[in-house]
């Protein structure tokens, strides 16, 4: 059951203009929990290759690159642990109280990841924070689809993902600050990557205002006083969603469309950067630049590739939320999966020059990410308030599981297949080759329910 407020549809109106007060307090809050979240993931993708070599002295660099796609599927998993363990509490216990955790967690953890000194203890924080990143979504989600007004709640939620791109633009600036103060000599050589965790632990901060003023959703409360919440195990949750022949068909097809596109993300787009180490200081050395000073062009051609790739990820989902209000949940989808599809697959085949990615990476970026926006809109209208939390973070973080495979499968490709039968840039053809999960996406939107101007569900 929901409140009135929330059945309460306005779409002549702007979706800000409908929030009161306290509706803003609460999509800030979760807001900067997904941002700090995302802030997290970015500056481990930024950093897990500087660490790596430092912790894995003598290793290749194929090796490293290797290494490093192997400690993703690590993060990876724990991401998909803790979501699929928060999601369900959140349910039980309340959205508000199990968001306060799991920032706790990946604040903890990503700041002991400063005091790494060999990669299997690098490997365990990283898993460990990964806990607590992997909850932060559904729970945010679920916030603020329960909070808000009806008219307004695609566009919050929509723009929820498209903040999570000022976290992401938040850690390439950290990055290059970073980078600047060890160049200086500020920072001890090739230890940068140990501040950026620690600037990763200043989200403990977010719990004070989390504990003191957020309260749970009124639909939640309504159903604790009912006595109506999940009961039994941490497992009940799942029970409840596959028992019911329409609850488990929507989990299905949000699992599967969701997993395309953190797929999509983490198994190949992640890897862009480690394809730029190795074109761009190829095309560096191929104009005579000085190889003392490759590495430092590579680094800054890299952050501003970076930097625009995010930028354009906003601008995707900001149009993939428009496109969600105008033309449907579903036809949005297939629109934005099969942009993804052709376009990754042309970026990863031709960019070849520094100047060639500062136009390509901006276009992937808008349409990897803006699916993204369109998970955060449709999954919480799949589920009813009593299992929204458990759906909505079984449906995002299934997608990690399959993206840590992704991730040791893209490795196993490019080390094990292609560069061993003699194809150069194996990197590259391993991400084209990934490409055709979109397709997997596509179809599944076949099965898939429009939820475009209808109230949240309930039972």
């Amino acid at each position: 059951m929901t409140t009135s407020h929330t059945h309460s549809q306005d779409s002549s109106r702007p979706w800000w203009s409908q929030l009161s007060g306290y509706h803003w307090f609460v999509f800030v809050v979760a807001s900067l929990a997904w941002f700090f979240d995302c802030l997290d993931q970015r500056l481990f993708s930024l950093a897990r290759i500087p660490a790596l070599k430092e912790l894995m002295p003598g290793t290749s660099q194929s090796g490293i690159q290797a290494m490093g796609k192997d400690v993703t599927a690590l993060f990876l998993v724990g991401w998909g642990i803790g979501g699929m363990v928060f999601g369900a509490l959140g349910d039980r216990y309340g959205r508000s109280r199990m968001l306060t955790v799991t920032v706790l967690i990946y604040s903890l953890f990503t700041g002991l990841s400063f005091f790494s000194h060999y990669y299997w203890d690098f490997a365990l924080f990283r898993f460990l924070t990964g806990v607590g990143v992997g909850g932060v979504f559904g729970l945010a989600v679920a916030l603020i689809a329960e909070t808000v007004p009806a008219g307004a709640r695609a566009g919050a939620l929509g723009t929820l993902q498209v903040l999570s791109t000022v976290g992401n633009i938040s850690a390439s600036f950290i990055k290059m600050g970073i980078d600047s103060l060890e160049k200086g000599g500020s920072i001890p050589p090739n230890h940068g990557w140990r501040y950026l965790f620690l600037v990763g632990a200043v989200p403990a901060l977010l719990v004070i205002f989390i504990q003191k003023y957020l309260r749970e959703p009124e639909p939640w409360l309504k159903l604790k006083a009912e006595g109506r919440l999940p009961a039994g195990s941490i497992f009940s949750p799942y029970v409840a969603l596959l028992g019911d022949k329409k609850w488990r068909s929507n989990l299905i097809i949000g699992a599967v469309i969701a997993s395309t596109g953190v797929i999509g993300l983490w198994a190949i787009g992640e890897y862009a950067v480690d394809l730029q180490d190795v074109v761009f200081k190829q095309h560096f050395l191929s104009l005579g630049v000085d190889p003392a000073q490759v590495a430092g062009k590579v680094s800054d051609a890299k952050n501003l590739a970076f930097l625009l790739n995010m930028l354009g990820g906003a601008v995707g989902m900001s149009v993939f939320t428009w496109m969600c209000g105008v033309l449907g949940r579903r036809k949005s989808f297939v629109i934005g999966f099969s942009a993804a599809l052709v376009v990754t697959a042309l970026v990863y085949k031709n960019v070849t020059t520094p100047t060639q990615a500062m136009w390509m990476m901006p276009l992937m970026g808008a349409v990897q990410l803006g699916p993204l926006a369109g998970f955060s809109i449709y999954l919480p209208e799949l589920f009813p308030s009593r299992l929204r939390s458990t759906g909505i973070s079984f449906c995002y973080n299934l997608g990690r599981f399959a993206a840590a495979a992704g991730s040791l499968f893209s490795a196993r490709l490019a080390t094990d297949v292609f560069a061993k039968s003699g194809v150069p840039d194996n990197l590259r053809y391993s991400a084209i080759t990934m490409c055709a999960i979109f397709i997997v996406g596509i179809v599944a939107v076949i099965w898939a329910p429009e939820t475009k101007g209808q109230p949240l569900p309930e039972d």
